[in-house]
């Protein structure tokens, strides 16, 4: 998330740190404790007493044959395949190390077995004779693959960021964390999906963005500026899905949902996903416009507050133009079998548009698109008041200490230890002024001499 700096950032003023503390440990304090107040208690446990045993094995062998004619099938035809057995080895359960049957898988979905693969096998036990069971396989192993591809994925992280790619892994795990621990049970208790998604979003962000990128003034104008825009996302979320009379039973997914948890408040689950989907982006964000200021500021100190917020909300600009697209594509990949299914409808446009499913979509993306673009000059303005905050005090202290230098010695430097400002009229003068063949300061080559300082010159 964001943008990633060798070199630390400037340190702030100690009253503008100051300030900072002062902000952003109330607003931890308050996260924290509604967290605490919101914390599922009594989450309704999974009753998994239905579900088949499900056991390990290896394909030995396949055998395929023709399908048998059926009666629902048309006259002289056959079932649609394929047909056949597979050997299992089973590898765990009470029939370790025994070779079973199965038939071969079939049906929209079904996995293809060849020999060599390992797969995962559910026991079926015949209602009308509980003492017969057989096996069927129902997917295959995808363990070793994924623990490979995660490990391949830290190691690339860690890799190019080093430790800032570990504190990002930190992160992700903190993330997953509190979502797993905290945001997903606390919904399924029935509590408030919007309130307990914007209490477990602020925990994420207040983990994430001190732990990957430091605590410093730059990471506190992040968390702030990604917090304002947060709450904004949620206001802006609740009186759209109110206006267009979202009930959140916008997908398959949902309705099932409904189905096997009664409790759960749809339409504030829609509202809990655009949160939670939002503060990735805005991460992204509101760091890299801190970042900005800050860097824009060191590299040229003379800008003003409002040259540094211009010139930071044009790089923004320009983060926004991509991401926007990145948001609609996100939120249409994710539902592109659902889009296919609504190209072949035969309703007209504005109907498919106006559904539930596409209106769903199309206000997820626009309020979080509004959350983003707020969020630029809300940063902004907020890194270019902290970033230029101290610098009278600064320039003061610097005249007034030293070595006794006057007022007429102030004006030569912007700041500590920054070069000197050059005169205009000096620079011309010595730009025009004819070359001496032999000088003090130059080699018998007739080279300048390297060690030579031209700081005193300018």
């Amino acid at each position: 998330m964001g943008a990633d700096h060798n070199r630390p950032a400037p340190s702030a003023p100690p009253g503008v740190r100051r300030i900072l503390v002062a902000t952003v440990v109330p607003l931890v304090v308050v996260t924290v404790v509604a967290a605490l107040l919101l914390w599922p208690r009594d989450s309704p446990g999974v009753d998994q007493g239905t579900d088949p045993p499900r056991y390990h094995g290896t394909v030995t062998r396949v055998v395929t044959e023709a399908c048998p004619p059926t009666p629902e099938t048309p006259e002289g035809g056959s079932a649609a395949g394929p047909c056949g057995t597979v050997t299992v080895k089973v590898a765990d359960g009470p029939d370790t190390g025994r070779e079973v049957q199965t038939p071969v898988p079939s049906g929209p979905g079904a996995p293809a077995v060849a020999v060599g693969d390992e797969i995962i096998l559910v026991e079926l036990t015949d209602p009308a004779d509980p003492t017969a069971s057989s096996y069927n396989i129902a997917e295959h192993q995808r363990g070793k693959p994924l623990v490979w591809l995660v490990l391949l994925f830290a190691a690339a992280i860690v890799a190019f960021g080093r430790w800032r790619g570990l504190a990002a892994l930190a992160g992700l795990a903190a993330s997953f964390a509190i979502l797993l621990a905290f945001v997903l049970p606390g919904i399924s208790a029935g509590g408030s999906p919007l309130l307990i998604a914007i209490v477990g979003a602020a925990l994420i962000m207040f983990v994430v963005l001190y732990l990957t990128h430091g605590v410093t003034a730059q990471t506190s104008v992040a968390v702030l500026g990604t917090l304002g825009s947060l709450v904004l996302t949620g206001v802006l979320g609740t009186l759209a899905t109110a206006a267009t009379h979202l009930t959140g039973y916008g997908s398959e997914d949902a309705t099932t949902l409904s189905m096997f948890q009664a409790d759960v408040d749809l339409h504030g689950l829609l509202l809990a996903g655009i949160i939670i989907g939002s503060l990735g982006v805005l991460d992204d964000v509101t760091v890299t416009q801190a970042a900005t200021v800050t860097e824009l500021a060191h590299a040229n100190p003379g800008l003003s507050r409002l040259q540094l917020y211009r010139a930071a909300t044009r790089v923004g600009r320009a983060h926004i133009a991509s991401t926007v697209n990145t948001i609609v594509l996100a939120y249409a990949g994710a539902s592109l079998p659902l889009l296919l299914l609504l190209t072949a409808d035969s309703r007209s446009v504005t109907q498919i548009l106006t559904s539930e499913f596409l209106a769903q979509e199309i206000v997820r993306s626009a309020v979080a698109t509004l959350g983003l673009i707020a969020a630029v000059p809300l940063t902004t303005a907020l890194a270019a008041l902290v970033t230029t905050a101290g610098r009278a005090t600064a320039r003061t202290g610097d005249g007034d200490g030293g070595d006794g230098g006057g007022a007429g010695d102030e004006p030569s430097r912007t700041r500590e230890g920054s070069r000197p400002v050059p005169d205009r009229a000096e620079a011309l003068r010595a730009l025009t002024a004819p070359r001496a063949g032999n000088t003090s300061s130059a080699t018998s080559t007739g080279w300048p001499d390297p060690d030579r300082s031209t700081d005193a010159t300018w």
